[in-house]
């Protein structure tokens, strides 16, 4: 979890740096409108498929399926919102990263693996993903042959018969 903190403190420091190298390179305005322009597209990216991305949620609840990989892909979209108002031109590049769905695709299946299978794993006890214990009884092998019953029988033959 530290990590995760440091690098979303680092990323605003990278942003200041590249910031002050680009407006050094093409000058303040022409930075300045660059960043405006990068939000604004991004803007506008985010905006094309929240549409697309709800029309899918509904489509598939329309159906009777789950939304999972939609819920997701919605997630991310608002994330790449954040990350597009932030001013910045790393933060643009990640928002515009998180639009495209060519990218967002490895980035969502990677968070599944990561992130959401672990975590419905701890909580359910790996019932949910079927990562759970399935070899029968511990110390099957060991067990007395005086608990074993025949069920098609009828009877116990442990007890005397009434015949």
């Amino acid at each position: 979890m530290l990590r995760i903190i440091g690098l979303l403190l680092l990323i605003p420091l990278f942003d200041a740096v590249l910031l002050v190298a680009v407006a050094n390179f093409i000058g303040a305005i022409q930075t300045v409108a660059l960043v405006v322009l990068t939000a604004l597209i991004g803007m506008l990216l985010v905006r094309a498929e929240g549409r697309h991305t709800a029309r899918k949620i509904r489509e598939r609840v329309e159906h009777g399926q789950l939304p999972g990989d939609e819920l997701l892909d919605g997630g991310l979209l608002i994330a790449a919102g954040a990350f597009l108002l932030t001013p910045g031109l790393v933060t643009d590049a990640v928002g515009l990263l998180l639009v495209v769905p060519v990218t967002r695709w490895p980035i969502r299946k990677a968070i599944k693996r990561w992130f959401v299978v672990p975590y419905i794993d701890r909580k359910t006890g790996g019932i949910a993903s079927g990562n759970v214990y399935v070899g029968g009884f511990p110390g099957g092998s060991d067990t007395d042959d005086s608990d074993v019953y025949d069920v098609g029988s009828g009877r116990d033959d442990r007890e005397p018969s009434r015949e």
